[in-house]
Protein backbone atom coordinates (compact mmCIF):
# COMPACT_ATOMS: atom_id res chain seq x y z
CA UNK A 1 0.00 0.00 0.00
CA UNK A 2 1.40 3.45 -1.22
CA UNK A 3 2.63 5.33 1.95
CA UNK A 4 -0.19 8.17 1.98
CA UNK A 5 -3.19 5.93 1.75
CA UNK A 6 -1.40 4.16 4.43
CA UNK A 7 -1.13 7.12 6.84
CA UNK A 8 -4.30 8.82 5.99
CA UNK A 9 -6.39 5.02 6.29
CA UNK A 10 -4.52 4.78 10.03
CA UNK A 11 -5.62 8.43 10.33
CA UNK A 12 -9.51 7.87 9.42
CA UNK A 13 -9.23 4.41 11.79
CA UNK A 14 -7.89 7.13 14.48
CA UNK A 15 -10.08 10.29 14.01
CA UNK A 16 -9.27 13.59 13.64
CA UNK A 17 -12.02 15.68 14.82
CA UNK A 18 -11.36 18.03 17.66
CA UNK A 19 -13.26 18.07 20.56
CA UNK A 20 -14.47 21.25 21.76
CA UNK A 21 -15.39 21.97 24.92
CA UNK A 22 -18.09 25.49 24.88
CA UNK A 23 -19.21 27.23 27.51
CA UNK A 24 -22.21 30.01 26.86
CA UNK A 25 -23.96 32.55 28.92
CA UNK A 26 -27.47 34.27 28.67
CA UNK A 27 -27.03 37.35 27.57
CA UNK A 28 -28.41 40.25 29.79
CA UNK A 29 -31.68 41.85 29.61
CA UNK A 30 -31.43 45.45 29.90
CA UNK A 31 -34.51 47.72 30.56
CA UNK A 32 -33.99 51.56 29.69
CA UNK A 33 -35.77 53.83 32.52
CA UNK A 34 -35.01 57.11 31.37
CA UNK A 35 -32.44 58.56 28.84
CA UNK A 36 -30.03 59.80 31.61
CA UNK A 37 -30.36 56.38 33.94
CA UNK A 38 -30.88 52.45 32.90
CA UNK A 39 -30.97 49.82 35.33
CA UNK A 40 -29.59 45.87 34.67
CA UNK A 41 -33.01 44.09 35.74
CA UNK A 42 -31.42 40.19 34.88
CA UNK A 43 -27.72 39.28 36.17
CA UNK A 44 -26.01 36.35 35.63
CA UNK A 45 -22.08 35.24 36.15
CA UNK A 46 -20.69 33.18 33.56
CA UNK A 47 -18.47 30.99 35.77
CA UNK A 48 -16.46 28.73 33.21
CA UNK A 49 -14.37 26.07 36.00
CA UNK A 50 -12.12 24.45 32.86
CA UNK A 51 -10.95 28.04 32.03
CA UNK A 52 -9.02 31.06 33.52
CA UNK A 53 -11.68 33.42 32.15
CA UNK A 54 -14.25 35.12 34.50
CA UNK A 55 -16.96 37.08 33.78
CA UNK A 56 -19.00 38.84 35.99
CA UNK A 57 -22.15 40.28 34.65
CA UNK A 58 -23.97 42.30 37.57
CA UNK A 59 -27.03 44.70 38.79
CA UNK A 60 -25.50 47.66 40.01
CA UNK A 61 -28.02 47.25 42.86
CA UNK A 62 -27.87 43.35 43.05
CA UNK A 63 -30.04 41.13 46.13
CA UNK A 64 -28.26 40.10 48.76
CA UNK A 65 -28.14 36.47 47.73
CA UNK A 66 -27.23 37.53 44.48
CA UNK A 67 -23.95 39.52 45.98
CA UNK A 68 -23.22 36.26 47.91
CA UNK A 69 -23.63 33.65 44.65
CA UNK A 70 -21.47 36.12 42.96
CA UNK A 71 -18.81 36.14 45.61
CA UNK A 72 -18.54 32.53 46.58
CA UNK A 73 -18.59 31.69 42.66
CA UNK A 74 -15.65 34.00 42.35
CA UNK A 75 -13.82 32.15 45.20
CA UNK A 76 -14.08 28.90 43.92
CA UNK A 77 -13.26 29.83 40.50
CA UNK A 78 -10.32 31.86 41.41
CA UNK A 79 -9.28 28.76 44.21
CA UNK A 80 -9.99 25.79 40.97
CA UNK A 81 -7.53 27.92 38.46
CA UNK A 82 -5.24 29.05 40.85
CA UNK A 83 -4.50 24.67 41.68
CA UNK A 84 -5.08 24.10 37.87
CA UNK A 85 -2.00 26.61 37.70
CA UNK A 86 -0.11 25.21 40.77
CA UNK A 87 -0.51 21.50 38.89
CA UNK A 88 0.90 22.77 35.54
CA UNK A 89 3.55 24.72 37.29
CA UNK A 90 4.90 21.49 39.24
CA UNK A 91 4.26 19.33 36.59
CA UNK A 92 6.44 21.06 34.32
CA UNK A 93 9.33 21.45 36.56
CA UNK A 94 9.55 18.01 38.08
CA UNK A 95 8.37 15.78 34.55
CA UNK A 96 9.37 18.00 31.71
CA UNK A 97 12.47 19.44 33.08
CA UNK A 98 11.81 23.18 33.02
CA UNK A 99 13.71 25.32 35.18
CA UNK A 100 11.24 27.16 37.69
CA UNK A 101 11.11 30.30 35.55
CA UNK A 102 10.62 28.36 32.72
CA UNK A 103 7.94 26.72 33.97
CA UNK A 104 5.90 29.58 35.22
CA UNK A 105 6.53 31.37 31.84
CA UNK A 106 5.48 28.09 29.66
CA UNK A 107 1.75 27.22 32.16
CA UNK A 108 0.61 30.59 30.52
CA UNK A 109 -0.04 28.99 27.24
CA UNK A 110 -0.83 25.28 28.25
CA UNK A 111 -3.01 24.36 31.70
CA UNK A 112 -3.40 20.56 32.46
CA UNK A 113 -6.62 19.60 34.01
CA UNK A 114 -4.89 16.28 34.72
CA UNK A 115 -1.25 14.60 33.93
CA UNK A 116 -2.65 11.63 32.66
CA UNK A 117 -2.91 12.85 29.25
CA UNK A 118 0.70 14.80 29.68
CA UNK A 119 2.13 11.39 30.97
CA UNK A 120 0.84 9.54 27.60
CA UNK A 121 2.53 11.81 25.34
CA UNK A 122 5.88 11.76 26.87
CA UNK A 123 6.02 8.36 27.12
CA UNK A 124 5.34 8.23 23.62
CA UNK A 125 8.53 10.77 23.04
CA UNK A 126 10.69 8.68 24.99
CA UNK A 127 9.17 5.50 22.78
CA UNK A 128 10.71 7.49 19.84
CA UNK A 129 13.74 7.60 21.72
CA UNK A 130 13.14 11.38 23.00
CA UNK A 131 16.02 12.39 25.45
CA UNK A 132 14.84 14.86 28.56
CA UNK A 133 16.89 17.72 27.00
CA UNK A 134 14.76 17.25 24.04
CA UNK A 135 11.53 16.47 25.46
CA UNK A 136 12.33 19.38 27.60
CA UNK A 137 13.06 21.48 24.61
CA UNK A 138 10.09 20.29 22.70
CA UNK A 139 7.57 21.64 25.10
CA UNK A 140 9.30 25.00 26.13
CA UNK A 141 8.84 25.02 22.26
CA UNK A 142 5.42 23.66 21.90
CA UNK A 143 3.48 23.56 25.32
CA UNK A 144 -0.01 22.74 24.12
CA UNK A 145 1.67 19.33 22.95
CA UNK A 146 0.94 18.06 26.56
CA UNK A 147 -2.67 18.37 25.76
CA UNK A 148 -2.33 16.28 22.53
CA UNK A 149 -3.81 13.33 22.09
CA UNK A 150 -1.09 11.29 21.86
CA UNK A 151 -3.23 8.16 19.89
CA UNK A 152 -5.17 9.90 17.61
CA UNK A 153 -2.65 13.03 16.68
CA UNK A 154 1.07 12.61 17.92
CA UNK A 155 1.28 8.93 17.10
CA UNK A 156 0.58 9.10 13.54
CA UNK A 157 2.90 11.81 12.41
CA UNK A 158 5.65 10.11 14.47
CA UNK A 159 5.12 7.07 12.51
CA UNK A 160 4.75 9.24 9.43
CA UNK A 161 8.37 10.82 10.19
CA UNK A 162 9.62 8.04 11.47
CA UNK A 163 9.38 6.45 7.39
CA UNK A 164 11.37 8.69 6.10
CA UNK A 165 14.86 8.46 5.27
CA UNK A 166 16.21 9.76 8.08
CA UNK A 167 18.07 8.65 11.29
CA UNK A 168 16.35 8.72 14.14
CA UNK A 169 19.18 11.27 15.77
CA UNK A 170 18.03 13.77 12.47
CA UNK A 171 14.75 13.14 13.17
CA UNK A 172 14.73 13.82 17.16
CA UNK A 173 16.89 17.02 16.42
CA UNK A 174 14.81 18.27 13.91
CA UNK A 175 11.66 17.83 16.04
CA UNK A 176 13.35 19.44 18.62
CA UNK A 177 14.48 22.53 16.54
CA UNK A 178 10.88 23.13 14.65
CA UNK A 179 8.20 21.36 17.23
CA UNK A 180 5.18 23.13 15.52
CA UNK A 181 5.59 19.88 13.36
CA UNK A 182 3.81 17.88 15.70
CA UNK A 183 0.78 20.74 15.41
CA UNK A 184 0.20 20.84 11.69
CA UNK A 185 -2.50 18.24 10.36
CA UNK A 186 -0.83 15.41 8.82
CA UNK A 187 -3.96 14.92 6.47
CA UNK A 188 -3.95 18.54 4.96
CA UNK A 189 -0.56 19.93 4.85
CA UNK A 190 1.95 16.95 6.07
CA UNK A 191 1.27 14.50 3.35
CA UNK A 192 0.29 16.92 0.35
CA UNK A 193 3.89 18.34 1.08
CA UNK A 194 5.41 15.16 1.12
CA UNK A 195 3.87 14.00 -2.06
CA UNK A 196 5.01 17.39 -3.84
CA UNK A 197 8.39 16.87 -3.04
CA UNK A 198 8.26 13.01 -3.85
CA UNK A 199 6.84 14.18 -7.44
CA UNK A 200 10.50 15.86 -7.79
CA UNK A 201 12.65 14.83 -5.53
CA UNK A 202 14.11 10.89 -4.51
CA UNK A 203 12.86 9.42 -1.13
CA UNK A 204 16.27 10.16 0.02
CA UNK A 205 16.64 13.78 -0.80
CA UNK A 206 13.16 14.30 0.89
CA UNK A 207 14.54 13.25 4.13
CA UNK A 208 17.30 15.59 3.28
CA UNK A 209 14.43 18.55 2.66
CA UNK A 210 12.74 17.24 6.01
CA UNK A 211 16.50 18.03 7.68
CA UNK A 212 17.68 20.71 6.40
CA UNK A 213 14.44 22.90 5.35
CA UNK A 214 11.69 21.55 7.97
CA UNK A 215 9.73 24.54 6.99
CA UNK A 216 8.22 23.80 4.38
CA UNK A 217 6.52 20.95 5.90
CA UNK A 218 4.47 23.93 7.99
CA UNK A 219 4.39 26.95 5.51
CA UNK A 220 3.30 24.04 2.71
CA UNK A 221 4.60 24.40 -0.95
CA UNK A 222 1.60 25.99 -3.09
CA UNK A 223 1.40 29.50 -2.51
CA UNK A 224 5.41 30.34 -3.18
CA UNK A 225 7.17 26.76 -3.92
CA UNK A 226 5.44 25.92 -7.08
CA UNK A 227 5.14 29.19 -9.10
CA UNK A 228 8.68 29.54 -7.89
CA UNK A 229 9.93 26.45 -9.98
CA UNK A 230 7.10 27.36 -12.52
CA UNK A 231 9.06 30.65 -13.07
CA UNK A 232 12.83 28.55 -13.04
CA UNK A 233 11.47 26.74 -15.84
CA UNK A 234 10.67 28.95 -17.67
CA UNK A 235 13.78 30.87 -17.69
CA UNK A 236 15.80 27.32 -18.82
CA UNK A 237 16.69 26.37 -14.99
CA UNK A 238 17.46 22.49 -15.91
CA UNK A 239 15.57 20.02 -13.66
CA UNK A 240 19.30 18.65 -12.12
CA UNK A 241 19.08 21.91 -10.77
CA UNK A 242 15.51 22.74 -9.65
CA UNK A 243 15.88 19.18 -7.99
CA UNK A 244 19.46 20.34 -6.08
CA UNK A 245 17.85 23.92 -5.44
CA UNK A 246 14.67 22.43 -3.83
CA UNK A 247 17.06 19.82 -1.68
CA UNK A 248 19.54 22.28 -0.42
CA UNK A 249 18.01 25.98 -0.76
CA UNK A 250 14.25 25.06 0.19
CA UNK A 251 13.95 28.54 1.78
CA UNK A 252 15.08 30.37 -1.19
CA UNK A 253 12.17 28.81 -2.85
CA UNK A 254 9.73 29.70 -0.43
CA UNK A 255 10.78 33.22 -0.72
CA UNK A 256 7.78 35.66 -1.83
CA UNK A 257 7.26 35.11 -5.91
CA UNK A 258 7.51 38.93 -6.92
CA UNK A 259 10.85 38.96 -5.29
CA UNK A 260 11.70 35.42 -6.51
CA UNK A 261 11.66 36.75 -9.77
CA UNK A 262 13.73 39.86 -9.21
CA UNK A 263 16.20 37.13 -7.43
CA UNK A 264 16.46 35.23 -10.82
CA UNK A 265 16.83 38.39 -13.04
CA UNK A 266 19.84 39.37 -11.13
CA UNK A 267 21.60 36.22 -11.34
CA UNK A 268 21.13 35.90 -14.95
CA UNK A 269 21.95 39.55 -15.44
CA UNK A 270 25.38 38.71 -13.24
CA UNK A 271 25.99 36.12 -16.05
CA UNK A 272 25.15 32.94 -14.32
CA UNK A 273 24.01 29.89 -16.78
CA UNK A 274 20.95 28.31 -14.91
CA UNK A 275 21.53 24.80 -16.36
CA UNK A 276 24.72 24.81 -14.36
CA UNK A 277 25.09 24.22 -10.36
CA UNK A 278 26.68 27.24 -9.72
CA UNK A 279 23.74 29.80 -10.41
CA UNK A 280 21.91 27.51 -8.00
CA UNK A 281 24.77 28.52 -5.40
CA UNK A 282 24.44 32.24 -6.77
CA UNK A 283 20.50 32.29 -5.80
CA UNK A 284 21.37 30.94 -2.01
CA UNK A 285 23.94 33.64 -1.68
CA UNK A 286 21.91 36.34 -2.78
CA UNK A 287 19.06 35.76 -1.19
CA UNK A 288 17.78 36.91 1.95
CA UNK A 289 20.08 37.90 4.73
CA UNK A 290 22.87 36.25 2.89
CA UNK A 291 22.69 39.04 0.53
CA UNK A 292 23.98 41.44 3.90
CA UNK A 293 26.83 38.99 4.38
CA UNK A 294 27.57 39.29 0.85
CA UNK A 295 28.27 42.99 0.62
CA UNK A 296 29.97 43.10 3.98
CA UNK A 297 32.22 40.51 2.68
CA UNK A 298 32.88 42.60 -0.06
CA UNK A 299 33.86 46.12 1.81
CA UNK A 300 36.00 43.69 3.98
CA UNK A 301 37.99 42.41 0.76
CA UNK A 302 38.72 46.00 -0.46
CA UNK A 303 40.59 45.99 2.54
CA UNK A 304 42.44 43.85 1.64
CA UNK A 305 43.54 45.41 -1.73
CA UNK A 306 40.78 43.49 -3.98
CA UNK A 307 39.50 45.70 -6.67
CA UNK A 308 35.99 46.47 -7.54
CA UNK A 309 35.92 43.72 -10.56
CA UNK A 310 37.47 40.75 -7.93
CA UNK A 311 34.65 40.57 -6.68
CA UNK A 312 32.24 40.07 -9.05
CA UNK A 313 34.73 37.87 -10.72
CA UNK A 314 35.01 35.54 -7.49
CA UNK A 315 31.76 35.60 -7.00
CA UNK A 316 30.81 34.23 -10.39
CA UNK A 317 33.25 31.08 -9.75
CA UNK A 318 31.84 30.33 -6.36
CA UNK A 319 29.19 32.45 -5.14
CA UNK A 320 28.80 30.04 -1.59
CA UNK A 321 32.39 31.41 -0.30
CA UNK A 322 31.56 35.07 -0.51
CA UNK A 323 28.93 34.70 2.17
CA UNK A 324 31.02 33.16 5.07
CA UNK A 325 31.09 34.83 7.97
CA UNK A 326 33.57 37.64 8.54
CA UNK A 327 36.01 35.78 11.28
CA UNK A 328 36.26 32.97 8.84
CA UNK A 329 36.84 34.98 6.04
CA UNK A 330 39.56 37.86 7.73
CA UNK A 331 41.39 34.41 9.41
CA UNK A 332 41.62 33.16 6.07
CA UNK A 333 42.92 36.05 4.61
CA UNK A 334 45.25 36.67 7.42
CA UNK A 335 46.63 32.67 6.68
CA UNK A 336 47.01 32.61 2.83
CA UNK A 337 48.39 36.79 2.70
CA UNK A 338 49.98 37.53 5.78
CA UNK A 339 51.73 34.26 6.47
CA UNK A 340 52.12 32.63 3.24
CA UNK A 341 53.10 35.09 1.42
CA UNK A 342 50.40 35.11 -1.81
CA UNK A 343 48.48 38.34 -2.68
CA UNK A 344 45.37 39.38 -2.49
CA UNK A 345 44.29 39.06 -6.52
CA UNK A 346 45.88 35.60 -6.75
CA UNK A 347 43.27 34.86 -3.60
CA UNK A 348 40.61 36.47 -5.92
CA UNK A 349 41.58 33.86 -8.72
CA UNK A 350 40.79 31.17 -6.47
CA UNK A 351 37.80 32.19 -3.96
CA UNK A 352 37.16 28.22 -2.67
CA UNK A 353 40.31 28.85 -0.60
CA UNK A 354 37.81 31.06 1.01
CA UNK A 355 35.16 28.52 1.74
CA UNK A 356 37.23 25.48 2.84
CA UNK A 357 37.74 24.60 6.37
CA UNK A 358 40.21 26.49 8.18
CA UNK A 359 41.15 23.37 10.62
CA UNK A 360 40.39 20.68 8.39
CA UNK A 361 41.88 21.57 4.78
CA UNK A 362 43.80 25.54 4.93
CA UNK A 363 45.97 25.13 7.96
CA UNK A 364 47.42 21.56 7.49
CA UNK A 365 48.24 22.32 3.84
CA UNK A 366 49.47 25.87 4.50
CA UNK A 367 51.66 24.51 7.28
CA UNK A 368 53.48 21.89 5.28
CA UNK A 369 54.08 24.03 2.40
CA UNK A 370 55.58 26.35 5.01
CA UNK A 371 57.70 23.77 5.88
CA UNK A 372 59.15 22.57 2.24
CA UNK A 373 59.24 26.72 1.44
CA UNK A 374 61.27 27.08 4.58
CA UNK A 375 63.73 24.15 3.60
CA UNK A 376 63.77 25.20 -0.12
CA UNK A 377 62.31 21.86 -1.29
CA UNK A 378 59.84 23.61 -3.44
CA UNK A 379 59.28 27.05 -5.57
CA UNK A 380 58.14 30.55 -3.83
CA UNK A 381 56.38 30.91 -6.66
CA UNK A 382 53.98 27.79 -6.14
CA UNK A 383 50.36 28.66 -7.46
CA UNK A 384 47.29 28.61 -4.84
CA UNK A 385 45.40 26.30 -6.83
CA UNK A 386 48.29 23.76 -6.46
CA UNK A 387 47.33 23.51 -2.85
CA UNK A 388 44.04 23.70 -3.05
CA UNK A 389 43.08 21.38 -5.52
CA UNK A 390 44.32 17.67 -5.04
CA UNK A 391 42.61 15.61 -3.32
CA UNK A 392 43.74 14.70 0.45
CA UNK A 393 45.38 11.52 -0.92
CA UNK A 394 46.98 13.20 -3.93
CA UNK A 395 48.12 15.86 -1.28
CA UNK A 396 49.84 13.56 0.44
CA UNK A 397 51.33 12.05 -2.22
CA UNK A 398 52.77 15.16 -3.96
CA UNK A 399 54.10 17.18 -0.55
CA UNK A 400 54.37 14.78 2.40
CA UNK A 401 55.10 11.40 1.28
CA UNK A 402 58.02 12.42 -1.60
CA UNK A 403 59.90 14.41 1.00
CA UNK A 404 59.81 12.43 4.58
CA UNK A 405 63.53 11.30 4.22
CA UNK A 406 64.45 15.17 4.07
CA UNK A 407 61.91 15.85 6.98
CA UNK A 408 60.74 12.56 8.89
CA UNK A 409 58.59 15.06 11.01
CA UNK A 410 56.40 16.44 7.90
CA UNK A 411 53.13 14.53 8.42
CA UNK A 412 52.88 15.12 12.30
CA UNK A 413 53.01 19.14 10.90
CA UNK A 414 50.55 17.95 8.74
CA UNK A 415 48.60 16.11 11.43
CA UNK A 416 49.23 19.23 13.79
CA UNK A 417 50.87 17.27 16.34
CA UNK A 418 54.25 18.77 15.57
CA UNK A 419 55.15 23.20 14.96
CA UNK A 420 56.23 24.33 12.27
CA UNK A 421 59.33 25.85 14.29
CA UNK A 422 59.99 22.75 15.73
CA UNK A 423 60.95 21.14 12.35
Amino acid sequence: MPRTAYFLKAENQLGFNSRRNCSSSTSNMIQLRNLKTFRLVHSIFSCTFASKTRVLVGDPKPSHFSLQSQLLCRHITSEISENQHNLTVTYLINTCGLSPEGAVLTSKWVELQSPERADSVLELLRNYGASQTQISKLIRSHPKLLSTDPEKTLLPKLEFFSSLEISKVDLLKTLAFNPKLLAVSLRNRILPTYNFLRSILSEKNVGVVFKLNSWIFLEGHCKHVVPNIGLLRESGMSQPCISFLLTRGTRVLMANPEKFGQLVSEVKEMGFNLEKSTSVNALCALCGKNKLVLNRSRELLKTWGWSEDDFPSAFRKNPQCMVVSEKKLMQAMDLLVNKMGWSSGMIAKYPVALGLSLERRLIPRCSVVKVLLLKGFINENLNLGSLLKPTEKQFLEIFVNRYLGEVPELLSVYQGKVDIQDV
